[in-house]
C-alpha cells in the first residue's frame, strides 16, 4: 500500500469518525485533524455535513454517501485507499454505522485487507445511558420495524430481555412507540432523551403509560433516544394476592384484550396495571 500523500502522519486508510450529536463543540481534536487531513470525506447529507466543517474552517471535499450509493462506489474508495489516501467516513450525527449507513463499506474494506481505523466520540446511545439511571449493562437495538407484525415480535423479543435495552425513535413515533412499551414492557422505567446536547434538551423519566400524559408536541420534535429499565415492577403484597391474581387472568385472558383485563382487574384489586400487564406477559410466555 501506498503512503498517505496528503499527510504521512496519518496511515491511508478508512476512517471512521464520530462527529456531535448537537452542540458542535463536541468533537475531538483528533477528528478534527483526520477530517482534515482526509482526501474526501464520505457523509450521509452534505448538506448537513458542510455545517460542521464550515464551523472549523475545514475545506476537504464532502462526497454523499447513503444506504441508496453504497455498494455502488465501492470500488472506486477502495482503489483511492490502495493508491496512498485518506478517506473519512461521518454520519449525520454521532458515530457512524450505530443504525445509521457504512456497514457494507466496513465489511468490505476488512476483506480487502485495508486498514480501518475508528475515531470515536459521541454517542446518543452511550450518552442517554450514561444519564438514565439504570443499570449500565445494555443491549442496543436501535430503531423498530416500522411493520406492525414485525414490529410485534420484536417488542416480544425485546421483553424477555433481563437487561436495559436502548432504542432510536423517529420523533413522530415517540407516542405510538410509548404506547407499544406500555402493552409491551409496562412494568419497565423508561427514559426519554430528547434533542440531547442541544438547545431544546429535554428528559423524562416514568413508566410508559404515565409518560404518555407528559409528553407534549414539542417533544415530538428532534431526537428522541430510549432507555428502557433492566428491572420489572414486583408485587410487593403477599403470596396469595399473586396467586389470586393470576387465577383471576387465567379465567379473562381468553375473553378479554390485555388492556381490558389489565383495567378490569386494576379497579376490582387496587392493583396497579403495571403489575397485572407483567402477569399477563408471564401467563402467556
Amino acid at each position: 500500500m501506498l503512503e498517505n500523500k496528503k499527510n504521512n502522519q496519518i496511515k491511508a486508510g478508512l476512517y471512521i469518525v464520530a462527529t456531535p450529536i448537537g452542540n458542535l463543540e463536541d468533537i475531538t481534536f483528533r477528528a478534527l485533524e483526520v477530517l482534515r487531513n482526509s482526501d474526501y470525506i464520505l457523509c450521509e447529507d452534505t448538506r448537513h455535513s458542510i455545517k460542521i466543517l464550515n464551523h472549523y474552517k475545514i475545506k476537504t471535499k464532502l462526497v454523499a454517501f447513503h444506504q441508496h450509493n453504497e455498494t455502488k462506489n465501492l470500488v472506486k474508495i477502495f482503489n483511492d485507499i490502495k493508491e496512498g489516501k485518506v478517506i473519512s467516513l461521518i454520519s449525520d450525527a454521532g458515530t457512524p454505522l450505530i443504525s445509521d449507513p457504512g456497514e457494507t463499506i466496513v465489511k468490505k474494506a476488512r476483506e480487502e485487507g485495508l486498514n480501518v481505523t475508528p475515531i470515536p466520540g459521541p454517542s446518543a446511545a452511550i450518552a442517554s445511558v450514561s444519564v438514565a439511571g439504570f443499570d449500565a449493562k445494555f443491549y442496543f437495538y436501535g430503531f423498530l420495524s416500522k411493520k406492525n407484525n414485525i414490529r410485534k415480535t420484536e417488542l416480544e423479543t425485546l421483553s424477555q430481555l433481563s437487561c436495559t435495552i436502548v432504542l432510536y425513535v423517529p420523533a413522530r413515533d415517540l407516542k405510538k412507540t410509548l404506547k407499544d412499551l406500555s402493552i409491551y414492557l409496562p412494568a419497565r422505567e423508561v427514559f426519554v432523551a430528547r434533542e440531547i446536547t442541544k438547545i431544546h434538551e429535554t428528559y423524562y423519566k416514568g413508566y410508559p403509560d404515565d409518560l404518555l400524559d407528559k409528553v407534549d408536541k414539542q417533544s415530538e420534535k428532534g431526537e428522541i433516544t430510549i432507555v428502557i429499565s433492566n428491572k420489572s415492577v414486583e408485587l410487593k403484597n403477599n403470596s396469595d394476592e399473586t396467586s389470586n391474581l393470576d387465577k383471576e387472568i387465567k379465567l379473562l385472558i381468553n375473553k378479554m384484550s390485555s388492556k381490558d383485563i389489565a383495567e378490569y382487574l386494576s379497579n376490582k384489586m387496587n392493583i396497579s396495571k403495571k403489575i397485572i400487564y407483567q402477569n399477563i406477559l408471564k401467563l402467556n410466555s
